[in-house]
């Protein structure tokens, strides 16, 4: 029996500033709206430090440098296919500042995060950015449903 499964690769960059801000995006998918970090799909073939300094480009119009794999998200979609998210921090970046159609990008400071709607479930994936001690996010089944797991 083969190990392999079906997997969608995807990213997500904390993007924070020496003044306490940090760059939301405010979704405009309705799958999952809210308040979030940019990020994106890795396309086939694309190293993921490409793939993340690419999506943000593209969500936001900066260039970001040095994006420090911070953490992971998984969960199963199907019996067969895993979703993972790479998780990335960077306070290196240049450029204009503009929105996309995935959704309004802006500036806000940390403490004020919790003020805005977030996606759901960001407010945990949150704490993988910002731990020292975890780096995983993980959707587990239950008997009673799903449970976030943070490892």
């Amino acid at each position: 029996m083969s190990r392999a499964e079906k997997v969608i690769l995807t990213n997500m960059c904390m993007i924070y500033d020496d003044a306490g801000k940090i760059l939301v995006q405010n979704r405009s998918n309705k799958n999952w709206p809210g308040i979030t970090f940019p990020g994106g799909h890795i396309e086939k073939n694309e190293a993921f430090h490409d793939a993340v300094i690419r999506e943000v480009k593209e969500e936001t119009g900066l260039t970001i440098k040095n994006p420090i794999l911070c953490g992971t998200k998984q969960f199963q979609t199907t019996s067969d296919e895993r979703y993972i998210v790479l998780f990335y921090k960077t306070n290196l970046f240049f450029g204009e500042l503009v929105s996309s159609s995935e959704g309004e990008i802006f500036w806000i400071k940390r403490k004020e995060l919790l003020q805005y709607p977030l996606a759901p479930d960001f407010e945990e994936m949150l704490a993988i950015f910002e731990s020292d001690t975890k780096s995983e996010f993980y959707y587990q089944t239950t008997e009673d449903g799903v449970e976030i797991k943070l490892f």
